[in-house]
């Protein structure tokens, strides 16, 4: 959480420093230019790119499609417009990279695979993406436990009703003669 905090701090820190090196360079006049410059062009960015990206839920929506990477664009762009608004260039520029749909495509799927899917699986216990326990009823390995009342030894244990069987793709194939079949 604190991490959180001191980057919410960093930012503001960061962003004024960076508008007093560019003052520096080029002038407080020019500087405040760029800066409304930036917010007003991110504004239109935010709004040409928010009614797309409506259309294209509504669209999915209609075919039965679920709109997974939309909702996570319109979500970057609601980041996106509050940082564009914010006067500073440091803030405009992320806020441009959020809005700029092949610079937004890069960080949705990071965003999706280390964000949204780990915590997806870790509220749904991994059903969600699929990646569950198989093989028997997961921390049985006492014979006779509260989830094993028949005491034969579960899919880590010795006895016969719970082993395991590796099995390779060949043990699958059995091919039938006519005759089997009849």
């Amino acid at each position: 959480m604190l991490q959180y905090l001191a980057l919410l701090l960093l930012i503001p820190l960061l962003d004024s420093l960076f508008l007093v090196f560019v003052a520096t360079r080029i002038g407080a006049p020019l500087t405040v230019l760029i800066v409304v410059l930036t917010g007003l062009l991110g504004m239109l960015l935010v709004r040409a790119e928010g009614r797309h990206t409506i259309r294209e839920i509504q669209r999915k929506l209609a075919t039965g499609e679920l709109p997974t990477n939309e909702l996570l664009d319109g979500a970057f762009l609601l980041v996106a417009g509050a940082l564009t608004l914010t006067p500073g260039l440091v803030t405009d520029a992320v806020g441009i990279l959020l809005v700029v749909p092949f610079t937004r495509a890069p960080i949705r799927m990071l965003v999706r695979d280390y964000v949204v899917v780990p915590y997806i699986d870790k509220q749904s216990d991994g059903f969600a993406t699929g990646n569950v326990y198989v093989g028997g009823f997961p921390f049985d390995d006492a014979p006779g436990g509260a989830s094993n009342p028949g005491g034969s030894a579960g899919p880590t244990g010795t006895g016969d009703a719970g082993d395991t069987y590796d099995l390779d793709d060949d043990a699958y194939d059995v091919e039938f003669d006519d005759e089997d079949r009849q």
